[in-house]
């Protein structure tokens, strides 16, 4: 009778960094893991999906749709897996194949909240750096993004029975929604991001999640003017 249904929720990035400083072998591995990843196993999947008339649902992001500070390589393959499966949806509807998209907030899962992680990464990014980059930038700067984001790792939610949920009924219900979202405060940014100012919605950004301080080389600058 074919396949019922198909939960894509293989996730993965390990790198908090402005989109200059993420070497682009990590926004290739974000797009292999949370975009192909996705896509193959759906194509591959389809023949039995239609035979039954299933669902199809898909775990993406809000990084994938605003564009959170430090986040350009996983919110890229994010944004991309969203618009894939938008795609899905409207030409999978003739089939009666239904999908829904899943883009919850803040959890901890998995490294996603173990400082010691993070602290890693960071040490490793620091040495991978061209010394021009590292310079007009400056160590400290990298520095203060993952101390930012530890601190932003005390809000994640371990209950996640909201996302779950989500996932059931994209599964269940007669008349599945097309996007989930499981998670606080996610209505009040995607008002913000919808309807008020670019400015307002990156100053909301940055305050919510990480807001980088001034790199090296523009302080310098900044203090050479001030000097003169």
């Amino acid at each position: 009778t074919g396949l019922w249904g198909l939960v894509n929720n293989a996730g993965f990035n390990d790198t908090i960094a402005d989109a200059e400083l993420s070497p682009l072998g990590k926004f290739r591995t974000c797009m292999e893991v949370n975009f192909f990843g996705s896509l193959e196993l759906t194509k591959g999947l389809l023949p039995l999906l239609r035979s039954a008339g299933g669902r199809i649902v898909t775990v993406s992001s809000p990084a994938g749709d605003l564009p959170f500070p430090c986040l350009a390589a996983y919110g890229a393959s994010k944004a991309a897996l969203s618009l894939l499966m938008d795609t899905f949806r409207s030409e999978l509807q003739p089939w009666g194949v239904k999908v829904s998209l899943v883009l919850p907030g803040y959890y901890k899962t998995g490294t996603t909240c173990d400082p010691a992680f993070w602290n890693l990464q960071k040490q490793r990014l620091v040495a991978s750096l061209p010394r021009e980059l590292l310079q007009a930038y400056g160590e400290d700067y990298v520095e203060e993004i993952n101390r930012q984001f530890i601190q932003f790792m005390k809000v994640a939610v371990e209950d996640l029975s909201a996302v779950v949920n989500s996932i059931t009924d994209g599964l269940l219900a007669a008349n599945p929604a097309v996007r989930y979202y499981p998670g606080q405060g996610l209505g009040l940014m995607y008002f913000i991001h919808r309807y008020l100012p670019y400015f307002v919605r990156d100053l909301f950004l940055k305050g919510f999640f990480i807001n980088p301080k001034l790199p090296r080389a523009l302080r310098q600058e900044h203090h050479n003017d001030a000097k003169k």
